[in-house]
């Protein structure tokens, strides 16, 4: 068989699942239609009371209240973290070392107030950052521009401060420089996407913080801390590097307040909250829980605090810091404006009429935008959007109309607070309902693409099962079969084109690629039913089905049915919430599950037993093959080793009563210093056991018996290897503050270790691929002549096996034979390793990706590495020994169970690794395994990010080549 039409055909699945995929994504991740529209002060929304006087000189809309504004976003700061409780005896860590705000708090109360701030999921940064600038909702596809920030085209508070001619000064995170080029009047910008980096940013930020103050050389200025974030992706928020970085966050604030003018506003916010392991990004309590703290020397509220702190959307500080400023609220906005902080010194009633004018601003704002929001997409129902309209045309008709009345003086003071306080809430109820429609519609799922898409997927499966079957029954059929999808799919792709051409459309080339696979998935299997009566006439001197007992065909059917179920079965339960969240524990069962099965199926095939004899009575147990007491050790070792991945899982925030595996952690977060090294000794002695377990299988089978480079590499680059790591563990674990004048010589070496394994396993591999033989070969140069079986080409059969490889070591003994009769040696022929020569070459470039892999992940986690390749070699043995027993006489063929036993090892791992398929469980700190600073560009990290999320997935797919030889044959 030819290599280029397999290599294409399989190109061709490859597009087909893209395809599937892209498809199933387009409608499932969201998102929304991004306006071009910005507001303007010329803009007809001034409300009633100043539409008929002029405003002050640099207000908009509404008059200006502040002239300055300072925003410190300290990333991460939960609520937890600013409230002071001063019952608590023993604080945890991050508890209560925010005191100088319950300090303000509580001696200014009209002056200072602490609010929760809840964050719109996806509470990564550049997605709050988006949603503090904007006021808008970002979706989830968002999350993807973390690699990549894009410049945000949506009017935002920062266009419009820079174009009504405010000076805008940031310093912190540099995510802030992509979303907002050119926007800054003065910018210090510090490398952030370091998760392991915990004084980089904020020491650069209070290098210029104060000096910038004082000069007065800004109208707004943004200070973005992160190092309290990295804190908890590196230690978790238990631990004493918390409790200093927010004590570190206390004196900034403290001396802050000291440089502040009294037109000043300051605001300190979170952007997110922090789970319990330190992470976010997904939708939990914690994780959208953050704090919101407002000062100014100026009264603020013209009330005190309530006894619980408020809870504000992170939506609501555009419109509001917007309105404070005298600038106009984004056009896109759909927060609702924090009406307190305009309440002034006066009573009580002319508080609430400043409050009505800011609302009525608000609604009108709101109400443009869905208006020109709908006449451009179809997401918002028409029927809520009438409802809306409606209430917000009756509250702009009653404040006029209490306006009127007020001038008139027709109404009493205490009627007149009465319908005040109902003309607020109707306003309020208005723009949370506003805000509630948004935010439903823009989380509604497109079904119709994402059926669309499974079902490509799912047509996919099916033809690589028929290829598979039909694969061996032709050497053309790869060619045949390829011409006939590719010509279907390009005819649908010219007509489709032709159809965009004349009717003037935008091409979409995501239904368009779905398309053309869809068709040429279609004229794939249409090609295989032609030829499939055919087959059937040239089979037709084989035995008729008719003639196979019942019990075979049963056996045979229930041979595919039972693994191909459970397959179908997974697949099925992904359309669950529940078997979605609890996949993590149905994975591990339905491997288990799968191998009981093969074990009962063996049983009932009558292939655990042999006829029972005379001595067979006698012996009682030992009627039972050798080999079964193998297999079953196998599969109690393979069920020991599912039991064991279960303590390395993450939770879901779904799961409440979920406590994240204490091994998740990286060795830094351990405060007792004995467990530390004790934990850091057992995983250096681990990769030391698995250089040992490799070097050893490879001796035993004939290997590393030449000197080869590769061999030379096996032996001693695989100790250097497992030596850098270990010293790289060695120096990430070790704490910050104990370091002391090696603080400079650790840097190095923490970015030194990991490049010195990244090029010791880049040339393992690069000699693997130029030279993969580990064993001693000899070219003897003499003619010795052809060995001659009666069978041709490559061992089709056991059978063919076997009978070829007692001809070579024949052939060899005669070689030798006669070289000693002739007294000249020179022509002996020497052979060392045959079983094992594809196979170990394999295993050396896994262990060397194992070695990469548990590189990018914790020190402890190299225990659930240890376990997988445990299972992996004893889920091998199990099929070889099943295959054994069962008689199988193909042996370049693989089994539909181990296949799909394989692909549930994977998924079982990706658990077991402390992964799971939500934002909060990405290990962003891989990326940065190697790299002191930021990255230049956004490809490495992603590959970085993407093999430690995929580790698993890599190593069985590499480590399945050994059980899969037909392939290499084929190829």
């Amino acid at each position: 068989m030819q290599r280029w039409p397999v290599l294409l055909f399989l190109a061709w699945v490859c597009l087909l699942f893209f395809a599937g995929i892209g498809l199933f994504m387009s409608g499932f991740l969201l998102t929304r239609i991004e306006l071009a529209s910005s507001s303007s002060c010329s803009d007809p929304l001034v409300p009633p009371p100043w539409e008929r006087q002029s405003l002050p000189l640099g207000s908009c809309w509404a008059p200006q209240r502040f002239s300055k504004a300072v925003l410190v976003i300290i990333d991460a700061l939960s609520f937890e973290f600013a409230r002071f409780n001063p019952a608590k005896a023993s604080p945890l860590p991050y508890e209560n070392k925010l005191s100088f705000l319950h300090h303000l708090a509580t001696s200014q109360p009209r002056h200072a107030r602490l609010y929760r701030f809840r964050a719109d999921p996806p509470t990564a940064t550049m997605q709050r950052i988006k949603g503090l600038t904007t006021g808008s909702l970002p979706t989830f596809i968002d999350v993807g521009s973390n690699f990549a920030t894009y410049a945000i085209q949506e009017d935002n508070l920062l266009a419009q401060l820079v174009q009504n001619g405010r000076r805008v000064v940031f310093m912190g995170d540099d995510t802030w420089e992509g979303l907002f080029p050119k926007k800054f009047f003065r910018s210090y910008f510090f490398p952030s996407f370091n998760v392991k980096d915990l004084h980089t940013v904020d020491d650069g930020i209070l290098q210029h913080l104060y000096p910038t103050v004082d000069s007065g050389e800004w109208d707004m200025l943004i200070a973005h801390f992160l190092g309290v974030d990295h804190c908890g992706h590196k230690h978790g928020p238990d631990h004493p590097e918390m409790a200093k970085k927010l004590t570190q966050m206390n004196e900034m604030l403290r001396s802050l307040v000291d440089h502040l003018g009294n037109d000043t506003l300051l605001l300190v916010a979170g952007d997110h909250g922090m789970t319990d392991t330190g992470d976010h990004g997904g939708d939990s309590e914690k994780e959208v829980n953050a704090a919101l703290f407002v000062y100014s020397r100026t009264p603020l509220f013209g009330t005190g605090p309530p006894e619980e702190p408020e809870a504000v959307a992170q939506v609501n500080l555009v419109p509001t810091v917007a309105l404070l400023l005298g600038v106009p609220i984004p056009y896109s906005n759909i927060g609702e404006v924090m009406a307190e902080l305009f309440s002034g010194d006066g009573d009580a009633v002319s508080a609430a009429l400043q409050q009505l004018s800011v609302y009525h601003i608000n609604a009108k704002q709101v109400d443009r935008f869905l208006h020109s929001y709908s006449l451009v997409a179809q997401d918002l129902p028409a029927e809520q959007l009438q409802h809306l309209q409606e209430l917000f045309s009756s509250a702009v008709e009653e404040h006029s109309q209490l306006l009127a009345q007020v001038q008139g003086s027709t109404l009493v003071p205490p009627e007149l607070e009465s319908r005040l306080g109902s003309l607020i809430s109707r306003f309020q109820l208005y723009l949370r309902e506003a805000r509630a429609v948004c935010t439903q519609s823009w989380a509604r799922f497109h079904p119709l693409r994402m059926v669309g898409g499974c079902t490509l997927i799912a047509a996919s499966c099916l033809l690589c099962y028929v290829a598979s079957e039909l694969a061996a029954s032709s050497d053309c059929f790869y060619r045949s079969c390829l011409l006939y999808p590719l010509l279907w799919g390009l005819v649908v792709t010219v007509l489709l084109g032709l159809a965009h051409a004349f009717t003037q459309e935008g091409l979409d080339l995501l239904l368009m690629s779905s398309w053309a696979a869809a068709a040429s998935q279609l004229g794939f299997f249409w090609h295989w039913w032609g030829r499939h009566p055919k087959r059937a006439r040239l089979a037709g001197s084989q035995p008729p089905l008719a003639s196979i007992g019942l019990r075979q065909r049963l056996r045979e059917w229930l041979g595919l049915a039972f693994p191909m179920g459970i397959l179908l079965f997974r697949c099925g339960a992904m359309f669950s919430d529940s078997f979605v969240v609890a996949e993590a524990r149905v994975a591990p069962f339905l491997l288990a599950s799968l191998v009981m099965l093969l074990v009962g199926k063996l049983h009932w095939d009558g292939r655990l037993t042999v006829p029972e004899g005379p001595k067979q009575q006698l012996l009682g147990f030992s009627s039972y093959r050798r080999e079964i007491w193998y297999l079953l050790c196998l599969v109690a070792m393979l069920l020991v080793c599912v039991r064991l991945s279960g303590f390395f899982h993450q939770c879901r925030e779904e799961i409440l009563q979920c406590r994240p595996s204490l091994f998740l952690s990286p060795l830094a977060s351990l405060r007792n210093t004995r467990a530390k090294n004790l934990f850091y000794l057992l995983c250096v002695a681990l990769l030391a056991g698995l250089v040992y377990a490799v070097r050893s299988w490879l001796r035993r089978y004939g290997n590393l018996n030449s000197s080869d480079p590769l061999v030379l590499f096996v032996r001693w680059g695989f100790p250097l290897v497992v030596l850098c790591i270990a010293c790289y563990w060695a120096v990430a674990s070790s704490a910050d503050d104990s370091l002391g004048k090696l603080q400079e010589l650790v840097q190095v070496a923490v970015v030194a270790f990991p490049w010195a394994v990244y090029g010791l396993a880049s040339v393992g591999l690069l000699l693997l691929l130029c030279n993969p033989m580990t064993v001693f070969a000899k070219d003897t140069r003499e003619s010795a002549g052809s060995i001659v079986t009666p069978y041709l080409g490559v061992p089709g059969s056991e059978v063919n096996f076997l009978h070829v490889i007692p001809q070579i070591y024949k052939r060899m003994q005669e070689s030798q034979k006669s070289c000693l009769e002739r007294g000249n040696c020179r022509a002996t022929i020497a052979a060392y390793g045959l079983g094992s020569v594809y196979s170990a070459a394999l295993v050396i470039a896994l262990t060397l990706l194992g070695f990469l892999l548990m590189l990018l992940h914790s020190e402890r986690l190299s225990l659930a590495f240890l376990l997988l390749f445990l299972e992996a070699f004893v889920l091998l043995h199990i099929h070889t020994r099943a295959r054994g027993l069962a008689g199988d006489a193909e042996p370049f063929s693989v089994p539909w169970y181990a296949v799909i036993s394989w692909l549930l090892a994977a998924s079982q791992f990706f658990y077991s690794t402390g992964h799971q398929p939500i934002f909060p469980a990405i290990h962003w700190n891989a990326a940065f395994v190697g790299f002191h600073l930021d990255h230049s560009t956004k490809l490495l990290p992603a590959v970085l990010v993407g093999a430690n999320t995929f580790a698993s997935h890599i190593l069985f797919a590499g480590s399945w080549l050994p059980s899969a030889p037909a392939l290499a044959l084929c190829v």
